[in-house]
């Protein structure tokens, strides 16, 4: 019996060693593969370092592509498209205006009544209108038609003390969204067409002579008085309120940037000077590259999948379409490589943009001792369940270092414009504020990103001149802010004017 239990002690011990060595492999494995986890956040931490120093460079490299986009037409990665748009509402605009805003698969038509420096906007209506699928890809007189006749019927429910003055056309602001070669303030030939339209006979044709010959034919007497886009309409509405606005930024699903310049530091300016001396020139900011950005392998990949690989790098790293997925790519290499969600990795976290921003925004801002409305997404949205807070506090850390990234690039890009324009130092008893208009989804919800953008505006320019620069938000642009622009573009103003 003796042998018999001795033996079974011994088979008992190694069975009870082989446990252990089991668990402490596992927790050998673990912890190397916390410690992976920890090297990815580290290496993603380092690559997208923003210090003062590298964005006063990314702000030095804004204003050279400035100039050099100024001076001729390639000569940077920045457009600096001259928009025609030489006036800029005052506030003393008065009467009703309309606009057309068409920018994707819904289009929007609206009256505003401008009632001068006391009355401003009276009134307003609009209406949303659905575009049919097949128009999208039909002919253009089809698109055009259809417009036209959903303005019309808009006009015919014109109510009391909504008419324009006896004897005048009435006016539209045009704010068409998609790649134009403008020729005036009030016409512009297609490039292309973008989100999911693809009418081949529009192409390199005048959209506002299209829309002219459609309004003609649904028997509308509207003239179109400005062509323009959305962040030239944010300038427009922010300056309406706010006479020291001299920039508009859009930060939002894309980004762009439209500024006040003087009409004699155009040098690839061909024609006569306006009245004014001064143009907005529309940036198309989106498309600014320079080696001094902070770009990842996670940005390179992005880029490479994308629809457009080599352009909008600026955009592709801080506009509201791209944040989540950047997320999402930096959880799917931390799965990968330290299963982070466990042996396999979860199959939804393979899909492109299943993560958007305003996800990403949530979990950012879960401010719950548990972080639960992290868990939450997880599970919604991956279908990940069973997260441990360690790991929640790893994900809030991913959505903070890309965020706080885009946002300081953000600040860095105002900034430059701010330098060529010569507002980034204090002049001797000048105490006139820059007022820079924002708008868009991601700068008005993501609470954290346009915090961080405003504290890095003033880190950047010193506590002295930031005391001179306002950041404001700019609402609905392409909306009321392209009718405000009919308005000072308006056919009538010579008539008006003593």
């Amino acid at each position: 019996m003796g042998k018999v239990a001795v033996g079974a002690a011994v088979v008992c011990a190694a069975a009870v060693c082989a446990a252990t060595a089991l668990v402490v492999r596992h927790r050998m494995q673990s912890s190397g593969k916390w410690a992976r986890t920890v090297a990815i956040l580290k290496e993603l931490e380092d690559t997208c370092g923003t210090p003062i120093g590298k964005l006063k460079k990314i702000a030095d490299a804004m204003t050279v592509e400035m100039h050099a986009g100024l001076a001729s037409e390639g000569g940077s990665k920045l457009k600096m498209l001259i928009s025609f748009v030489d006036n800029l509402p005052t506030g003393d605009e008065k009467g009703l205006y309309y606009a057309l805003d068409l920018g994707g698969t819904n289009f929007r038509v609206l009256r505003v009544l401008l009632g001068g420096k006391e009355g401003r906007v009276v009134k307003q209506e609009s209406n949303e209108v659905s575009i049919p699928q097949d128009l999208m890809t039909g002919t253009s007189q089809e698109l055009f038609d259809f417009i036209a006749t959903a303005l019309a019927e808009f006009v015919a429910t014109e109510g009391e003390g909504l008419h324009v003055s006896s004897g005048r056309q009435r006016e539209l602001g045009f704010t068409f969204s998609f790649p134009v070669r403008q020729t005036s303030i009030a016409s512009g030939n297609l490039i292309k067409w973008t989100k999911g339209f693809s009418i081949e006979d529009a192409v390199d044709q005048d959209v506002v002579g299209e829309l002219t010959k459609a309004m003609e034919r649904m028997g509308l007497d509207m003239r179109v008085s400005a062509l323009v886009n959305d962040t030239i309409g944010t300038l427009a509405g922010g300056r309406y309120h706010n006479q020291d606005v001299i920039a508009a930024v859009i930060l939002g699903t894309g980004t762009n940037a439209a500024y006040v310049e003087r009409a004699n530091a155009i040098p690839k300016w061909q024609g006569l000077l306006p009245k004014s001396g001064e143009m907005v020139i529309n940036m198309e900011w989106g498309n600014f590259r320079s080696s001094h950005l902070p770009l990842t392998e996670y940005d390179h990949a992005l880029d490479v999948e994308s629809k457009n690989p080599g352009e909008q790098i600026f955009e592709k790293v801080i506009s509201g379409m791209y944040l989540g997925e950047i997320v999402r790519k930096v959880l799917y290499r931390m799965a990968k490589e330290a299963a982070f969600f466990g042996d396999t990795i979860p199959p939804k976290l393979n899909i492109p943009y299943i993560l958007r921003t305003p996800e990403m925004s949530a979990m950012h801002h879960d401010t719950s001792s548990d972080l639960k409305v992290v868990g939450n997404k997880l599970k919604d949205i991956l279908e990940i369940t069973n997260t441990s807070l360690k790991m929640r506090k790893v994900i809030v850390e991913v959505c903070d270092i890309v965020a706080t990234r885009g946002a300081r690039l953000s600040a860095a890009g105002i900034v430059g414009i701010l330098k060529k324009l010569g507002r980034d130092t204090v002049r001797d008893g000048d105490t006139q504020k820059s007022v820079i208009a924002l708008d868009g989804g991601l700068f008005e919800h993501y609470k954290k990103f346009s915090g961080c953008m405003e504290s890095t505006l003033k880190e950047l320019l010193g506590e002295e001149v930031a005391e001179n620069i306002v950041v404001e938000h700019s609402n609905d642009g392409s909306g009321i802010g392209a009718s405000l622009l009919a308005a000072s573009h308006s056919q009538y103003l010579e008539v008006e004017e003593p």
